[in-house]
C-alpha cells in the first residue's frame, strides 16, 4: 500500500502542478468532454440487475443498480454488501449463495459506481453533498427501507467497511452485526484544504485522475496477491461503469469531494457494540495487516481472522476462505444476531 500510496501521491502532485501552470498559459490539458457510453444502464444490465430510484439529499431522486436475493418467509437480518472504491457489486457474485443461505442478501452499486446513476453537479456546486460520507449514508438506509430491510448485517470491503462502520454508529438499532473486509480505517489519502479544493483547476485535476483510475483499473492487479488470476471476465465486470455515459465526469466529481472528507471512523470504534468478524489477506498491499489488526483490537466486540494467500479482494481471489470464515462467525454469533441456514 505504501508503494500504491506514493505513485498515487506523485501522480496527483504532478497533475496538479499541470493543472496550476495552465491557469497562465492556456487552456486546462484535461478535455470536460464526458466519456461516450449508454444513458439507461437497463441495455447493459446483467440478467439479475435489479434498478431502483432512490432519493439522494437535496438533489432529484437517482437509479441505483443492485442485485438481491430477497424472501420475506426468511427470518433474521438481511445481508447488504458494500463495494470498495473503485469497484462494484460484482465483486460480491461468488458469495451471494451464501449469504442466501443464511438470509436476505442485496448488493448494490453505489454512486457513482457500477450500473448506477453517474449524477455530476454543477460547476457551482463541485462540493456537492451527493458525494458525501452523509449522503453515503442516506442512501445505504435508503435502500434498505424501499427493500423492507429492517436488520441488517452489513459487509464491506475496505472503503465498503469504512461505510459499515459508519453506519453502525449513525443507525445501531438497524445494525445487528458487521463483516469487514480490509476496512480503509487508518490508511491515510490526500486531503486538501477547501479554498484549493474549489479551485475550477482541481476539478480538471480529480477528471485527469478519474479517467486514469476508472479506465485502466490498476487498483484491481494491486487487490490481488496474484493478479494471473483475474480472468477477462473479472476485468470487464470491474468495468461496467465504462458502459455507461459520463461516468469519467461523475467519478470525478466524487474524487474532487474526497478532497476535504477525510477518514475520521477511527476516533469511534470504541463505541461499535455490535459483534464484528474482521478478515485480512496476509498478502494485502492496499490495507497493510497491521492496520486491519489495529482495526479488530479497537472494536469492544470483533473476531480477526486473516486468510493465507489472499490480496485486498479476497472475496474475489480467495472466495472458498471467505465462505469459510463468515460461516464458522455466523454458527458462534446465531444467538445474537439471529441468522440460521
Amino acid at each position: 500500500m505504501r508503494t500504491l500510496l506514493r505513485i498515487l501521491l506523485s501522480l496527483l502532485l504532478l497533475v496538479v502542478l499541470l493543472g496550476l501552470l495552465t491557469i497562465a498559459v492556456g487552456p486546462f490539458i484535461v478535455s470536460p468532454s464526458p466519456a461516450p457510453g449508454v444513458s439507461d444502464a437497463e441495455l447493459v444490465a446483467a440478467p439479475e440487475s435489479r434498478f431502483i430510484a432512490l432519493p439522494t439529499g437535496a438533489d432529484e431522486p437517482h437509479e441505483f443498480h443492485f442485485i438481491a436475493r430477497l424472501d420475506e418467509q426468511t427470518p433474521g437480518p438481511a445481508f447488504m454488501l458494500l463495494h470498495g472504491f473503485t469497484f462494484n457489486l460484482f465483486t460480491w457474485s461468488q458469495l451471494l449463495d451464501l449469504f442466501a443461505q443464511y438470509g436476505q442478501v442485496v448488493a448494490y452499486d453505489q454512486l457513482p459506481y457500477g450500473l448506477s446513476a453517474k449524477p455530476v453537479p454543477e460547476i457551482t456546486q463541485q462540493s456537492s453533498d451527493i458525494y458525501s460520507k452523509a449522503a453515503a449514508l442516506e442512501q445505504l438506509f435508503a435502500l434498505a427501507d424501499a427493500l423492507e430491510l429492517e436488520q441488517l448485517i452489513l459487509v464491506g470491503n475496505s472503503s465498503g467497511g469504512t461505510l459499515a462502520l459508519e453506519a453502525a454508529l449513525a443507525a445501531p438499532e438497524h445494525v445487528a452485526g458487521l463483516v469487514l473486509i480490509a476496512p480503509w480505517v487508518y490508511s491515510k489519502r490526500p486531503i486538501m484544504p477547501d479554498w484549493l479544493a474549489g479551485l475550477p483547476q482541481m476539478q480538471r485535476v480529480s477528471l485527469g485522475l478519474a479517467r486514469y483510475l476508472g479506465r485502466n483499473s490498476p487498483l484491481l492487479d494491486y487487490s490481488y496477491a496474484d493478479p494471473t488470476k483475474i480472468d477477462e471476465e473479472r476485468r470487464a465486470l470491474t468495468g461496467a461503469h465504462r458502459l455507461m455515459a459520463g461516468w469519467d465526469l461523475a467519478w470525478g466529481a466524487l474524487l474532487q469531494r474526497s478532497l476535504t472528507d477525510p477518514v475520521t471512523i477511527a476516533e469511534r470504534l470504541g463505541e461499535i457494540q455490535q459483534p464484528v468478524l474482521v478478515l485480512t489477506g496476509d498478502a494485502d498491499q492496499i490495507v497493510p495487516v497491521s492496520d486491519t489488526q489495529a482495526t479488530a483490537d479497537a472494536l469492544p466486540n470483533a473476531t480477526l481472522v486473516q486468510l493465507p494467500g489472499c490480496g485486498h479482494l479476497p472475496q474475489e481471489e480467495c472466495p472458498d476462505q471467505v465462505e469459510a470464515a463468515i460461516s464458522n462467525w455466523l454458527e458462534t454469533q446465531r444467538s445474537s444476531i439471529g441468522p440460521t441456514p
